[in-house]
């Protein structure tokens, strides 16, 4: 009954409508935004480079930057990525690229939005997100709540279920660990840094994330390197099979291209979460540098980059040069024996270790989210956070030992119903993103260092909290 229900909404949601929604939001803010993902790619790399030391509220960008990374970076990246190609052929990697460059201006919306409609908690420390910018900028904090219910579902117990569930399949797969010993140690290692709240998150993030996505980048650059010369051959397979060219003697096109465009797009947006408002959240706690919502918006926008244009397509060319394109089965194991093929035993071991790192960065990330929604939901009080988090471990215990392909369809299930609530608030909250994007801009080009002057936007005069963006006499010093 219950796989019927998901299975169901999976059609709608991933067949239909976020298909449309999410394509249609990531083309409408390329061109309101003049191809921002382009023009700015290279200062999007400068603001991230200058923003490392944490202020006084918030956390530095790099922080939050990582902090996203480590939820991004995870079972998506290696399983999911091999999933969707053994669904759908070589041509979901296609669209995965597609929807990342998309997407790349709806996380710039998303996260400056976040920033613009920041709080701080009882501790001073700055939360915001989805929820808050419903509350706040659309007035509607019954659509706040509902956004916050599916993130914490899908964030909160559901996809850390599923990077458990990916952990398990690994270490069992590769060093014969039992599932249960696994999953006793996952949420002990979950347990000590998640009891220390957002900035443990961030501060463990920050030190394993860089090292974790340059140790895979290179294992991958290795690969290509040995197979040089199938590189060509391989990127037309992708061409070819995300347009249906090699099938259209078969007369199988439309079909093969609408099963190749359904699974990139469910793949890469559950990589690299784009429009799905779960990064905003994170996004809202940093102390910009420059002290303008937009400059964490080019943060996040870089984000995607890096998850899906660099991570996903590492993952990918390891499958594909393998020659193991065609075949379906378990995603994590599909990886390794890719891995293997190509360097030999020891590369089932780096896979373990990468997803282990991965994944843990990851959940312990998705709790992040999860909690600052928790907060919107309580006031921005704590006393719920200590029965939330024995419930985030216990579903980190139930991922460990659950089979893979109900966890993988109710992840999908929980991250649609999300996407398409922050959808709808990005369009009607659109207008206003792209004016304060375009602030940021004109200061750029004048040769200014960017600051957020809330008198250049009246109607937000009764919508944010007073002290957390001052007037622009007194906005460098927060």
């Amino acid at each position: 009954m219950l796989e019927t229900i998901v299975n169901f909404l999976n059609g709608l949601l991933w067949g239909k409508l976020l298909v449309y929604g999410l394509v249609g939001a990531g083309l409408y803010f390329t061109l309101r935004l003049g191809f921002i993902q382009l023009t700015h790619f290279v200062h999007g790399i400068k603001v991230l480079s200058i923003s490392r030391k944490p202020g006084k509220h918030g956390l530095s960008s790099f922080q939050v930057f990582c902090t996203s990374m480590a939820a991004r970076v995870g079972a998506g990246n290696m399983a999911g990525v091999a999933v969707a190609i053994g669904a759908a052929g070589p041509g979901a990697v296609f669209w995965m690229w597609a929807i990342a460059m998309l997407g790349m201006a709806t996380a710039m919306v998303e996260s400056t939005l976040a920033q613009v409609y920041k709080v701080k908690d009882s501790d001073g420390q700055y939360r915001g997100g989805p929820a808050y910018y419903m509350e706040k900028g659309l007035g509607q904090r019954w659509m706040g709540v509902l956004f916050s219910i599916f993130l914490i579902i899908a964030f909160g117990l559901v996809f850390n279920a599923v990077q458990a569930n990916t952990i398990t399949g690994a270490m069992t797969q590769v060093f014969g660990i039992d599932e249960v010993v696994v999953g006793i140690i996952i949420v002990i290692c979950s347990a000590f840094v998640i009891m220390g709240g957002l900035r443990k998150v961030a501060k463990v993030s920050e030190l394993i994330v860089p090292f974790m996505a340059l140790a895979y980048i290179a294992i991958a650059i290795v690969v290509v390197a040995m197979n040089i010369e199938k590189l060509p051959d391989v990127f037309m397979l992708v061409i070819n099979s995300a347009f249906g060219w090699q099938e259209a003697a078969a007369g199988g096109v439309a079909y093969s291209v609408a099963q190749a465009m359904q699974a990139g797009i469910a793949r890469g947006l559950f990589s690299n979460e784009a429009g799905m408002g779960s990064a905003a959240n994170v996004a809202a706690s940093a102390s910009p540098n420059p002290n303008h919502p937009a400059s964490q918006g080019f943060v996040q926008m870089m984000g995607v980059f890096v998850d899906t244009i660099v991570i996903c397509t590492a993952t990918a060319a390891i499958i594909l040069l393998s020659g193991d394109a065609g075949s379906s089965g378990d995603g994590i194991a599909k990886t390794i024996n890719a891995l293997t093929t190509h360097v030999g035993e020891w590369g089932g071991a780096f896979i373990a270790l990468a997803i282990l790192l991965f994944c843990f960065t990851s959940i312990i990330a998705n709790y992040s989210y999860a909690e600052t929604n928790v907060m919107f939901l309580s006031g921005n009080s704590k006393k719920a956070l200590p029965v939330f988090r024995i419930a985030v471990l216990g579903m980190v215990m139930f991922g460990a030992i659950a089979k893979i392909g109900l966890v993988w369809d109710l992840a999908d299930v929980s991250m649609g119903l999300m996407a398409v609530v922050n959808i709808v608030a990005l369009v009607l909250l659109s207008g206003l993103a792209i004016r304060v994007i375009n602030d940021y801009r004109e200061q750029i080009k004048a040769g200014q260092e960017p600051v957020f002057d809330t008198n250049k936007f009246p109607e937000l005069a009764d919508q944010l909290e007073g002290t957390v963006w001052p007037d622009s006499s007194t906005a460098n010093k927060n």
